[in-house]
């Protein structure tokens, strides 16, 4: 639900599932064929373990991180995971990369660049985000929806970035 003043996105669990399954069908009805999925965690994560089990195909994580000032709502020095995580030795051929959105599009532009650089093995590299800020300097080959007013975007799973063990215990009184 996006806020009459365009300024913050809530998203449900139902809305985000419903939005991974259109992102799925976009790269799907293109007609593309890959052999891998790169995510980039933490935000693509839950993007890309969906479309790795809807396409059958394994997947591989690239840590990234700048959200960390603030409770996580402000950018800062971005860092980019030097080794991949793949089930499959090294990252090659047709490969999906995915992450949860294109804000700035600082962070999708410096690892496509650092993948076209660095891994000559991978022939083909496309993007996938569920949502696209109109700020982003990066288009990303395929996203489910364009968000003009460059919207905060409140995902359902982000109560666990304040939840400490501490917290639970008191939740759960184990």
């Amino acid at each position: 639900m996006l806020t009459e003043d365009g300024k913050h996105l809530y998203v449900s669990y139902d809305e985000y599932h419903n939005l991974c399954e259109k992102l799925a069908l976009k790269v799907y009805q293109s007609g593309w064929k890959f052999d891998t999925i790169l995510c980039l965690a933490r935000g693509g994560m839950r993007p890309g373990d969906i479309l790795s089990r809807i396409f059958d195909v394994p997947l591989a994580i690239m840590s990234t991180s700048s959200y960390r000032a603030e409770a996580g709502t402000v950018q800062g020095h971005l860092d980019i995971a030097h080794y991949i995580t793949t089930p499959k030795g090294e990252i090659a051929g047709r490969v999906l990369l995915v992450d949860d959105l294109a804000d700035s599009g600082l962070t999708l532009h410096r690892v496509v660049d650092m993948l076209r650089g660095n891994y000559k093995a991978i022939t083909e590299l496309r993007s996938a985000v569920i949502w696209t800020k109109g700020i982003s300097k990066f288009t990303p080959d395929y996203s489910v929806e364009y968000l003009p007013t460059n919207p905060w975007i409140h995902q359902p799973f982000e109560t666990y970035d304040a939840l400490r063990p501490e917290k639970l215990l008191e939740k759960w009184k184990v």
